[in-house]
């Protein structure tokens, strides 16, 4: 098979694709809006759609009676057929050209060729500013059936019961005119919306790149700063006992809670770095800490000297991911400020599995020794509190009668997956 034979089998191909989205009623459904987004525009647009509409739906009714003597009960309904879908041609502009030619077709039925060409002019004008619209809100491909489809279901047929072939051709030639400057003007607005689809892109694409810009300097500075100096801590706290000679025990296990301490911090820090790195927003995470460790939290609390009780109450259940880190991260919190304000004291952690959520309860009974005078803005409470309203639940956290400290966190359960 040669080039040329292939390229005549594409085209035709087309064309019949072209035809069958012209004729096929299941695309009129789908509304395509022309007209401008601006009120000031559109409005003026709509006025005069509405006058050519009913003049030229008037001239398709009028002309017929007046010049050729066609029955008025036949002149209305095709006169209305040719005219008056060009009030929604704007909006489906598809089915308003398939009413138009139905219209057109039926006249040439019904006159029988009588005088020199069987429509009013102005149906002609309505046919001729529907196919521009068409034109406008379809593919090209379906703009060639729709020439095609017009020349041969109506121009033909006209010719065939009378009209002069000189004048058929004519009106091929201004439909085609017609479906081309409305294709060149649908094909520039979509140039433009495409222009606008990769502008907005690219403007997206540089404020990601400007986030992953500053993530990346925000994980330099904690692992050059936060994490230098944590190593530090941490070897300090391991070398204390060896560069003191007969260290205290009490003095020891204060130097191994700081030890372990500063290797959690550590750890947890690079963890941070690792996502802070990663530029892939969507890629899978390391596992976050949860409720599973919650033994080994109280474990470190009561390092710290708190005497830490855990209890769980109710049927455990799997948790969304996020509601057991913040869980997690509300009870780490919570054992962090009671063994700074509340040094000796017992804490009750519970965690209870309610029919409509989990409730996370952290409550001490107030310091045993009087705590040490530390630096606090309050942060562990606002994230707290952000924490709970992010998943949609809600904290408390405040004194408790008589002496102590309780903060207790409603958690909706989430979808695991």
């Amino acid at each position: 098979m040669n080039d040329s034979h292939r390229a005549g089998e594409a085209g035709r191909t087309r064309l019949a694709r072209g035809v069958r989205a012209a004729i096929v009623p299941e695309r009129v459904g789908s509304g395509v809006v022309l007209l401008p987004g601006r009120l000031g525009l559109r409005i003026p647009l709509l006025i005069l759609l509405l006058a050519l509409t009913a003049g030229f739906t008037g001239g398709a009714i009028a002309q017929p009676i007046a010049h050729y003597g066609l029955d008025p009960g036949i002149a209305w309904p095709l006169g209305l057929l040719q005219g008056a879908p060009l009030i929604f041609a704007v909006r489906w502009p598809l089915a308003a050209w398939r009413v138009a030619v139905a219209g057109m077709l039926l006249t040439v039925l019904a006159r029988h060729g009588e005088g020199f060409m069987p429509w009013a002019v102005t149906a002609l004008l309505a046919l001729l500013v529907i196919l521009f619209f068409t034109g406008v809100g379809c593919d090209r491909e379906t703009n060639v059936g729709i020439g095609a489809v017009t020349v041969t279901g109506v121009l033909v047929p006209a010719v065939a019961f009378g009209m002069a072939g000189w004048f058929a051709m004519i009106l091929t030639g201004l439909a085609g005119l017609a479906l081309a400057f409305g294709d060149a003007v649908g094909g520039r607005n979509s140039a433009e919306e495409e222009l606008r689809r990769r502008e907005e892109q690219h403007r997206r694409d540089l404020a990601r790149q400007a986030v992953l810009e500053e993530r990346a300097r925000i994980a330099r500075e904690l692992h050059d700063v936060v994490a230098h100096h944590m190593s530090v801590i941490a070897m300090q706290a391991e070398a204390a006992p060896f560069k003191i000679p007969d260290l205290p025990d009490e003095a020891r296990r204060t130097f191994g809670i700081v030890r372990d301490a500063a290797r959690e911090a550590l750890t947890e820090t690079r963890r941070v770095v690792g996502l802070l790195r990663s530029d892939d927003e969507g890629a899978d995470r390391a596992p976050q800490p949860g409720l599973d460790r919650l033994d080994a939290l109280a474990g470190a609390a009561r390092g710290n000297g708190l005497d830490v009780d855990v209890s769980v109450v109710g049927m455990p259940r799997q948790l969304h991911a996020g509601v057991d880190l913040s869980a997690f991260r509300i009870v780490q919190e919570s054992l962090s400020n009671a063994a700074r304000y509340a040094p000796g004291a017992h804490v009750a952690v519970e965690i209870r599995y309610r029919t409509d959520g989990l409730r996370v309860s952290v409550a001490d009974d107030g310091p045993r020794t009087p705590p040490e005078e530390t630096p606090g803005g309050g942060h562990g409470l606002v994230g707290m509190h952000e924490r709970a309203t992010m998943l949609g639940g809600s904290l408390t956290a405040g004194p408790r009668d008589g002496a102590g400290w309780s903060v207790v966190a409603d958690l909706p359960y989430g979808d695991p997956a």
